[in-house]
């Protein structure tokens, strides 16, 4: 059967709702949230805390909101937070903890890894002195480009913070794809191993919208005392949505069934990666999730001006905004990254 959709590798934030998320999303009971009478919203609230650890948690919109959210909430103007180069919550999001709160970041340079080294980290906490921005967070996160973070490290990274009297944010927007390959690398349970992350810090930003499958939607972990500060937040940044019980009820029921179906996205990154490997010029880093991270090297990258163009001609969808990417998710099977890396084949005619 000949495909007439193209093979959407861009992002996991491209995924359609199942038929059965969307039942779940006409059958929700709604209120409104902004009163916070919305059954469905307080049930997914709820859940998401109960499931990682937590007092409370808050449904925003979209993971940008949803840090900044945390980062407003744990710092002060004038504060400072400990964040890596590469972070979401410093590279990508627009600035927006400086912008809007006034809150120094003070990126790190990432190990091979991934990971911030316990020195470097330690060397950035600043003295108590009036010449420095208060230092009051650790942010990291896991997974980061689609690499998990080695659980022992985050272990010693968020103890070494918390013993210099730093609060520790997760942005776990992929939370559970790096649950889930802890839990296959442990042999344990992607709930229970999602947990141990979660409890690792003082707040957790979960995202629903990447591999979870739902259309909308990030929700904030944290104390009681530490939500109702982010809900000020929340609400100050426009978030706070009316009849949002709807949105809730995709995360509810991808957290009812799309958390253990991520290892098949997780399978598929790891057949595309191993499909590219042999191409002359291309150096492919092998998967831990679901992200596919590509760099061009010699003839190569000299031939890399057309490739998304060409890729779109073969109905295939990617991004190469300074490597290229590609993401696995539930709207891709083995036939389209097989034509994926077909495509790739005829254009760098391996």
């Amino acid at each position: 059967m000949t495909r007439t959709a193209p093979i959407d590798l861009r992002s996991d934030t491209v995924t359609r709702p199942t038929a059965a998320m969307r039942q779940a999303m006409v059958a929700a009971p709604v209120g409104d949230d902004v009163f916070a009478d919305d059954p469905t919203v307080n049930a997914l609230q709820a859940r998401i805390a109960e499931m990682l650890g937590f007092e409370a948690a808050l449904f925003v919109p979209t993971g940008t909101q949803s840090n900044l959210c945390a980062l407003l909430a744990h710092c002060q103007r004038g504060d400072e937070y400990i964040v890596g180069q590469m972070q979401h919550c410093y590279r990508w999001e627009g600035g927006g903890a400086a912008v809007f709160g006034s809150i120094q970041p003070q990126p790190l340079e990432h190990q091979h890894d991934g990971t911030l080294a316990l020195a470097d980290i330690e060397a950035a906490i600043k003295p108590d002195d009036a010449h420095f921005a208060r230092t009051r967070l650790l942010a990291l996160e896991n997974t980061l480009g689609g690499r998990l973070l080695p659980f022992g490290y985050v272990q010693q990274a968020t103890a070494l913070a918390q013993s210099r009297g730093l609060s520790r944010h997760l942005d776990g927007a992929r939370l559970f794809n790096a649950a889930v390959a802890q839990a296959q690398a442990t042999g344990g349970d992607a709930r229970t191993e999602a947990r141990r992350i979660a409890q690792c810090f003082d707040s957790v930003s979960v995202c629903f919208s990447k591999g979870l499958g739902a259309p909308v939607g990030s929700a904030l972990c944290g104390s009681r005392e530490f939500i109702a500060r982010a809900h000020r937040v929340r609400k100050m940044a426009g978030g706070g949505m009316r009849q949002a019980g709807m949105l809730a009820a995709a995360a509810l029921h991808a957290l009812d069934h799309h958390i253990d179906r991520l290892a098949d996205d997780h399978a598929l990154a790891k057949r595309f990666a191993d499909g590219l490997v042999g191409i002359a010029g291309l150096k492919v880093e092998a998967p831990h999730t679901n992200l596919v991270f590509v760099d061009l090297e010699g003839p190569a990258r000299e031939r890399s001006a057309g490739l998304m163009d060409f890729l779109k001609s073969r109905g295939v969808l990617a991004t190469g905004l300074y490597r290229l990417r590609f993401a696995t998710h539930l709207d891709v099977d083995e036939e389209g990254v097989d034509q994926a890396v077909a495509a790739m084949k005829d254009y760098f005619h391996a």
